[in-house]
């Protein structure tokens, strides 16, 4: 159970074979995509394709772990996680992107030595902050999710992202801004949102002295 639920969660699940669905006011999501990740797939066998996913995934997890966040799942090439939850924490967006900045420095690495796999890809990465509900679906294979607006558009942030780049909304951008130097994108339209203002992270502010 600890592999694929919050400790908390899992105890909870242990005592009473249930989890109450909880609501977190302020949480932050991110959402990351192999660029023409189908596209590579189809050139290498599939065995190939799982293990250089999984070195990827391993690398992340690492990632989320150190900077105390929390993995929520994987669909296909893309990964989810969460800063905030199951424990509200003040500085969890902070937290976000620089774990985000790492992932990208990953996947940079790894394109840098592809003779190790002859397999690299690109990656967008979206973020998003605001309120969601956690809990756990299934009887059987139990999952750890999370719903809301906020996820949604979080996953928005990440398809409108691009190669190689940290999109963030206004959301996180106001909780980060102090941290990071950012470029304002403008506004762009968002299925179901209306337009809404957009950030390229660049990195953390030199006077901090933090350099990823």
């Amino acid at each position: 159970l600890l592999n694929i639920l919050p400790e908390e969660t899992a105890q909870e699940l242990k005592e009473s074979g249930v989890v109450k669905a909880n609501k977190f006011q302020s949480v932050t999501v991110l959402f990351t995509d192999f660029v023409a990740f189908t596209a590579h797939s189809e050139e290498v066998g599939p065995e190939v394709l799982v293990n250089r996913l999984g070195d990827y995934f391993t690398a992340f997890d690492e990632i989320i772990e150190k900077y105390g966040l929390e993995k929520i799942k994987t669909v296909g090439d893309s990964y989810m996680c969460a800063g905030g939850l199951p424990f509200p924490i003040k500085d969890h967006a902070v937290k976000m992107v620089h774990g985000a900045l790492e992932i990208l420095k990953v996947v940079e690495e790894a394109k840098a030595d592809r003779k190790g796999s002859g397999l690299a890809f690109d990656i967008r990465i979206g973020i998003n902050t605001g309120p969601v509900v956690a809990g756990v679906v299934g009887s059987k294979k139990f999952s750890y999710d999370i719903w809301g607006d906020t996820v949604n558009v979080a996953s928005r942030m990440e398809s409108m992202s691009e190669s190689g780049r940290i999109n963030i909304s206004e959301f996180t951008y106001e909780l980060v801004k102090n941290e990071f130097n950012c470029t304002y994108r403008g506004e762009f339209e968002v299925k179901n949102r209306g337009k809404m203002k957009m950030y390229f992270v660049k990195g953390p502010h030199s006077k901090k002295g933090h350099q990823l």
